[in-house]
Parts: C-alpha cells; structure tokens; sequence
C-alpha cells in the first residue's frame, strides 16, 4: 500500500486505529474451540468483520500463531488472505520483529512480502543496515523498524548514551534515514513513551509511526496525538487486547466492536482538531 493511499484511508475512515490480532488460544471464547475446525481464524474472521468499519491496519503478532505449529501458520495465512480478499483498504503489518544477517533477511523479505504478500513487517535494527535493507525496495511494502518501545526493558540498550549524550534510538534513527524513505520506513514508539515523542518528530518529522501501548498498557492517546500527530497524521496507533478480549462470551464481536469505535471516536476528534479532516 502506498503511502498516499494509507493516508486517505485516515482521513476517509476517520481513524488510525490498528487492530492487533494477537489471538491467544488459552483465551478465546470456549464455544469457539467446542464448535470449530480452525478457532484461531474463526476467532480472528469475527474480530475482522466487526471491527473493519472503525481501524485502517490489522496487526497479526507472528508469536501467537507460530506457537501452534502447522495450524496456527494456517490460520495465519487463511486471515491475512481474508483481508485481503475482503478489506482490500486494510494495511497489514506482520508483527515478527525480524533482524538478521543479510541473506537470511532476503529470505524474510521474500517470506512477508511474495509469499504472504503482507504491506509491512516488524524488523529489529541490531545488526545493522545490511540485516534492514533486503527488506526495502519491494514497491508499495513497508518496514516498520524498532525504536523506543514500550516495555520495561527499553531502557536497558535504547535509552543508553554516547559520549556526545545521545541515546542509542535516536542514533537508530538517524541511522536508518539513511536506508529508506517516508515511504517506505516507519518506526515503533510506544505510546507509555509520552512527550519523548517530540525528540521523535525532531529526528523523523514525516514518517509514520506504529505506536503500541494504548489501552492494556497504559499509553494517553491524545499524549500520542498531541506530541506525535503530523499534518498527515503519521500514526498508526495499536490497540490489541483492550479489543479483542472485551469479552470472553458469545458476544466477543459486538464487544470488540464497541471498543473499537470508541476508539475510533477518539481519533476521530483528535484528527479534526488537528485540521486532518
């Protein structure tokens, strides 16, 4: 998907909601697993429908399905051709947080984006540019690169400063803008990051960021927005369990779905404060 085509769907949607599929076996609906052949996607094919109408993006985290071999892959691949086949507008991010050396790399890149045929993937930038790079160049795909995440242990390797007192993400940063356009390159910052979000816009003024952490984790959306937000709006924000566990009954769909416009109502006026639509 292109990055004109992302914009619009914001503005047309009236949101920037992401929906992560991060389907738990050990948590969805019991009938489901009772009555169905493949749960994981009848789960995920119920969350999809409801939700469609208020997110931009979905975000399946490879974990959740890796974990159960054969049939989780399957059930992956089943959901990301749903979308596909059924909500062309959607922008889909493989959450895999991949990084390796630059050959095994262009087997990744080639995984997401000739196989499964996905519009981003996750990549860790540890080892550096050569690990980043098979993964850009593929016309209308998209490498979403950690930078500032939101869990506890950030701290321990991105927040560390060289001798000139910059933090080791922003020299990521930096760094990485020498790889890949706006157009190709957005970065993860969590949302519990709050007004670190200016040294962001500083360093990145135009790329879009996938920001996880709102909702479950305690991130401010209009903190995101009010720091973050760009005349394009430049964030995809990631909500995961806050939606699709807001209910455990037969009325896991409609639950989510309320979640999901409530967040979308959110956004909603957050754009149009901001003059996005």
């Amino acid at each position: 998907m292109k990055r004109s085509e992302l914009v619009e769907n914001i503005k047309n949607k009236r949101s920037f909601l992401c929906v992560g599929l991060d389907t738990d076996i050990k948590k969805i609906p019991a009938h489901l697993i009772e009555l169905k052949d493949d749960p994981i996607f009848e789960f995920n094919k119920a969350i999809i429908d409801a939700t469609a109408p208020y997110c931009v993006a979905y975000k399946p985290n490879l974990a959740f399905y890796e974990s159960l071999g054969v049939e989780g892959q399957m059930a992956l691949e089943k959901t990301i051709k749903y979308l596909k086949q059924n909500y062309p507008d959607q922008f889909i991010i493989a959450d895999a947080k991949r990084g390796d050396i630059g050959n095994t790399s262009q087997l990744y890149a080639r995984s997401f984006f000739e196989y499964l045929d996905v519009d981003a993937v996750t990549v860790a930038p540890y080892m550096g540019e050569d690990s980043v790079k098979p993964f850009l160049g593929y016309d209308g795909k998209w490498v979403i690169l950690l930078a500032l995440t939101s869990n506890k242990g950030s701290r321990d390797f991105q927040l560390i400063k060289d001798e000139s007192g910059t933090p080791l993400f922003e020299t990521v940063m930096r760094k990485s803008a020498e790889w890949g356009g706006i157009d190709e390159m957005m970065y993860v910052v969590g949302a519990t990051q709050g007004s670190m979000f200016e040294t962001i816009r500083q360093i990145a003024p135009d790329s879009f960021l996938l920001v996880p952490g709102v909702g479950a984790q305690g991130g401010s959306l209009e903190e995101v927005a009010k720091y973050g937000m760009t005349n394009e709006c430049g964030l995809l924000v990631n909500s995961s369990r806050g939606i699709i566990y807001a209910s455990t009954g037969e009325d896991f769909a409609k639950a989510a779905a309320d979640e999901a416009r409530k967040l979308r109502d959110q956004m909603e006026v957050l754009l149009a404060k901001h003059n996005i639509i």
